[in-house]
């Protein structure tokens, strides 16, 4: 990908140019955890300023990334990233746990991460994705095949929410998905054999075609064990 990285970020130099200040790698890309055709390149691009007009001219060059099958990166002014890591804890806790700088300067490493809402985050994004996957449940129901892939992209947002909640018990969260989905396991009091299994879609472990019945049984036990994980953290300090 690193020709991919290079033409891309020379087309935000050449939009943006001196108002670019950084373009920052994050997530599973940035901690050895990339999974090809099911993982995201996600990236953080950091502007002086931000109008319309630097939004709009950015289009050429975001429709191309788009293109080649990644999400539109995350648009933040640098003084905005200095004032939000008391809103989004989380997130800017894991950037600065596992992030590549691609262009210009670590504009993370100025953020100062307040933990006063870390918790109420968490439970706000697990119980978002908990009524996400409800939704759409009610439409992939009757395909094992969709309801399979529904669950393999799912588990991918709550192992990252799960990490939280090392961080809110003072622990060094792991930085594989399984690890981190085991260790949550513990902490809630449950075996999380779904997590396994789900987790196995995700990484194409689990290639042979499920049926509705299997798919829907798995299902079960998965909203089963999140809905525990969410309930142990609802009473987390």
């Amino acid at each position: 990908m690193q020709h991919y990285f290079e033409d891309f970020i020379e087309d935000l130099v050449q939009t943006h140019g001196e108002n670019l200040k950084s373009v920052v790698l994050y997530g599973s890309a940035a901690t050895g955890e990339f999974v090809p055709f099911e993982s995201d390149y996600n990236l953080l691009v950091a502007l002086e300023k931000i109008s319309p007009e630097d939004l709009r001219n950015a289009h050429s060059a975001i429709r191309e990334w788009v293109k080649l099958g990644h999400p539109v990166p995350m648009y933040f002014t640098v003084s905005e990233l200095l004032d939000a890591g008391d809103v989004f804890p989380i997130e800017f806790h894991f950037m600065e746990r596992g992030r590549k700088v691609l262009f210009g300067e670590d504009v993370l490493s100025h953020v100062e991460i307040s933990d006063t809402n870390l918790r109420h985050q968490l439970e706000y994004e697990l119980r978002s994705h908990l009524l996400r996957l409800r939704r759409i449940y009610i439409e992939v129901s009757t395909s094992g095949e969709r309801l399979a892939d529904l669950m393999g992209k799912s588990i991918s947002n709550f192992a990252s929410d799960f990490r939280a909640i090392f961080l809110l018990r003072g622990i060094e969260p792991p930085l594989k998905k399984r690890d981190i989905l085991r260790e949550t396991a513990k902490h809630a009091g449950i075996e999380g054999a779904s997590f396994e299994k789900v987790l196995a879609i995700r990484e194409n472990e689990a290639k042979e075609k499920m049926e509705v019945t299997e798919a829907n049984e798995l299902f079960a036990d998965y909203l089963k064990d999140i809905e525990s994980v969410i309930n142990a953290v609802d009473v987390l300090e």
